[in-house]
């Protein structure tokens, strides 16, 4: 059984943010599972600070992208969700030309509030961030 209520398509995912600021860092969706979303995201130039590792920004940038999409995707059509507290603890650096993967899972899916929590692993495996993400689910707005 799946958590999702609507489609998911590594493709629309690409298409919608391209021109965004996920789309500008390069996140891309890489797999959904029946109760997690998998994406993943390039560390280069774009993305570090000057000491030549990824920046703290850019996993915080990844961690909501994809609690967001995750949030949207486990909601009724027609309903949204806005991001209202993220928070990340970074516990490795990763090194430019590396990469980072995130997973993100469901650890509360309420009618009016949702909290997903979100780990990020460099290329070797090793955690690097831990993020929580709570959303507020809206219904559809009248007349739209």
């Amino acid at each position: 059984m799946t958590i999702w209520k609507r489609p998911v398509d590594p493709a629309s995912f690409a298409a919608l943010n391209r021109d965004t600021l996920a789309g500008l860092l390069g996140i891309e969706l890489l797999e959904a599972g029946p109760d997690f979303l998998r994406a993943a995201m390039p560390v280069d130039a774009r993305h570090v600070q000057p000491f030549g590792v990824l920046h703290g920004g850019g996993n915080v940038v990844l961690a909501e992208t994809i609690g967001s999409v995750a949030g949207s995707l486990a909601s009724p059509p027609g309903w949204s969700v806005v991001g209202i507290e993220v928070n990340a603890n970074h516990l490795a650096s990763v090194p430019h030309g590396d990469r980072v993967e995130a997973i993100c899972r469901p650890l509360q899916l309420g009618r009016s509030v949702q909290v997903w929590q979100i780990e990020i692993r460099r290329g070797d495996g090793r955690l690097t961030c831990v993020s929580r993400l709570t959303t507020a689910v809206r219904p559809p707005r009248e007349g739209a």
